[in-house]
């Protein structure tokens, strides 16, 4: 006759083992807390990283757009105008540096994945289309002072030369 420890045990154990598994789920459950508060605060941080640099581009756009208003404020800078430059001349420059601007904050998201991608090709379309204008041409050759991102700029630099150089095959 089978006596009925061997079946009792049997039971514990299965009860231990099944504390130890929801032991293990909760332990897993509060890690990927631990992650998924990770990831956000990460995310958050990206999203107040590209929102600094938005802000600080629109009060640069700002100063830029006070120049387009009274071109005499151009020369209070040594560098930011050519000797000679007509107040017309002067507004367009930073007319050209203001939509610069603009689209230096959308590269700036669309490099830090804040922009999607399909909304960063419409503006680089549209931007190809400005950088072809004369006057735009104008400003990006003049050695006025142009403030922005080195990476945005080199960017810039290499699309005008690919305007540049497909408006030379259509002539």
């Amino acid at each position: 006759m089978l006596s009925p420890l061997p079946i009792h045990l049997s039971l514990a154990w299965t009860i231990m083992e099944l504390q130890v598994v929801l032991q293990a789920i909760s332990s897993l459950a509060i890690a990927g807390g631990f992650l998924y508060t990770a990831i956000q605060f990460s995310r958050g941080r990206a999203a107040q990283k590209y929102a600094n640099f938005a802000r600080l581009v629109e009060q640069q756009m700002h100063l830029r757009e006070m120049r387009v208003s009274d071109p005499s404020l151009a020369s209070v800078y040594r560098h930011d105008v050519v000797t000679g430059q007509t107040d017309e001349e002067v507004r367009q420059y930073f007319f050209n540096l203001m939509q610069l601007s603009v689209f230096e904050i959308v590269w700036y998201g669309w490099k830090h994945n804040q922009i999607p991608e399909d909304y960063f090709r419409s503006w680089e379309t549209r931007i190809r289309q400005i950088a072809a204008e004369k006057s735009f041409q104008t400003m990006w050759s003049s050695p006025g002072m142009k403030i922005m991102h080195d990476e945005f700029a080199a960017y810039i630099a290499e699309l005008v030369r690919g305007v540049a150089l497909s408006q030379s095959r259509k002539e």
